[in-house]
């Protein structure tokens, strides 16, 4: 098992950089969400690098992780937003981001949300259909603006990761099939309130393979030439996100690896004047964050043994939606040997599903605190409330500091704004 580079043991013990983990467990209690602030920005210099000097825009991909101390940091790096949603663009508004650095996705866009885009002055919508784009060019005619559009492009490319992951083929709700996309150009050039500027493509999610983003951009480097064939030009070429982290064992691609490829792909075709725009979240984020929980108790039966932490599916949904790995490191861990037993780690919740590892060799005991590793991508954005559970708080270490990002919800805040029948 591997442990990310900012979460090392110092002196037998777990530390997020140089703050002991027990520690900040003692402060704020588990489970606790710990982020790595120099993972962050380590992980957005591995950009930055392969980006050499051509035009990239890299938008960070903020539904792997919305809190604000986060986009703040990448705010001050340089980044873009890639956002989903209306409540995404008021999160990056909130941290001062600049709209014109951000790329707006996503299948379901509604009125509000391209009202309140197009007031804030987007750079793009990456647009997904037809129905899609007729109600951007209504919203905006009727505002008297003109809206930045690319078409989300589906090039049925297979990204070999999870299929619930998976958003490039045929079957997946996203993007305009690559074969129709010419026609929904022309319909876009001539429709009012509508600016095109640029093409859209994202085949997936934990991608470790540079052949499928070559394949895509083949594909797209095609309907891009027979875009200009019927005079229609870009400005930009946005490949999405997708590079995967390490869980386990994978064999990593790296930034420069993917881009190199692709500069020379679009040079080789005369289309190096085009800027890039990417869209990671999860290689930026993952494995910045880990998750802390306490053992409550440990189950031996005869069939499995069990170790109920604190921790749930409500904290850590990925396991059980995806049946995703994530490591688990004691924190201060005991001696195994070949007695050792082998533990599900599973939470309070009342769900078979609510497990966040299974058949782990821990030496453990009553109280122990253990650390899911990679936590730092689709764990907070995607918890819940589920058995009337607060979220835990999120905690930033810098150095030696550690720093409140957001304290863990009350009890009673979970039902403050819920009324009864008079």
């Amino acid at each position: 098992m591997t442990v990310a580079p900012h979460f090392q043991f110092l002196n037998g013990s777990l530390h997020a950089e140089r703050v002991p983990l027990a520690d900040l467990a003692r402060e704020y209690g588990t489970p606790l969400y710990v982020y790595s602030r120099q993972a962050l920005h380590d992980a957005w210099e591995a950009y930055r690098t392969a980006a050499r000097d051509r035009d990239v825009l890299v938008c960070y991909g903020m539904k792997a992780n919305s809190n604000l101390a986060v986009l703040n940091e990448f705010k001050k790096l340089g980044s873009g937003f890639d956002i989903v949603s209306g409540g995404e663009l008021a999160r990056v508004l909130a941290i001062g981001g600049d709209p014109s650095r951000i790329v707006f996705s996503g299948v379901g866009k509604q009125a509000w949300e391209m009202k309140n885009a197009l007031e804030a002055g987007v750079k793009c919508f990456n647009v997904e259909s037809e129905a899609e784009l007729l109600r951007l060019s209504q919203v905006a005619h009727a505002m008297g603006k003109v809206a930045p559009v690319s078409l989300r492009v589906n090039p049925d490319v297979d990204a070999q990761t999870h299929p619930y992951i998976s958003t490039g083929l045929k079957e997946n709700k996203f993007g305009i099939a690559i074969e129709t996309a010419l026609a929904v150009y022309q319909r876009a050039a001539a429709l009012p309130g509508l600016e095109i500027v640029g093409v859209d493509c994202h085949i997936g999610s934990q991608i470790t393979e540079v052949s499928p983003y070559i394949d895509a951009l083949g594909k797209l480097i095609a309907l891009i030439e027979e875009l200009a064939g019927a005079g229609i030009h870009l400005k930009h070429l946005d490949l999405g996100g997708g590079i995967g982290i390490r869980y386990t064992d994978e064999t990593l691609l790296s930034p420069t690896t993917l881009l190199d490829k692709v500069f020379q792909e679009l040079d080789r075709h005369g289309l190096g004047h085009l800027q890039i725009v990417l869209e990671p979240g999860r290689s930026l984020v993952g494995n910045a964050g880990v998750l802390l929980t306490t053992v409550e108790y440990l189950k031996h039966s005869e069939a499995k043994n069990f170790a109920i932490v604190d921790a749930a599916m409500n904290d850590l949904i990925r396991p059980t939606l995806y049946d995703a790995w994530h490591s688990v490191k004691p924190v201060n861990p005991r001696e195994r040997n070949a007695g050792t037993p082998s533990y599900d780690i599973v939470g309070p919740i009342c769900e078979s599903g609510d497990w966040l590892a299974r058949n782990r060799k821990l030496a453990l005991q009553q109280g122990d605190l253990l650390a899911i590793m990679s936590a730092g991508a689709y764990a907070f954005t995607m918890a819940s409330q589920y058995n009337t559970r607060p979220r835990a708080a999120e905690v930033m270490v810098d150095g030696g500091q550690a720093h409140v990002v957001r304290p863990r919800e009350t009890l009673e805040s979970l039902f403050s704004a819920e009324t009864t029948l008079p």
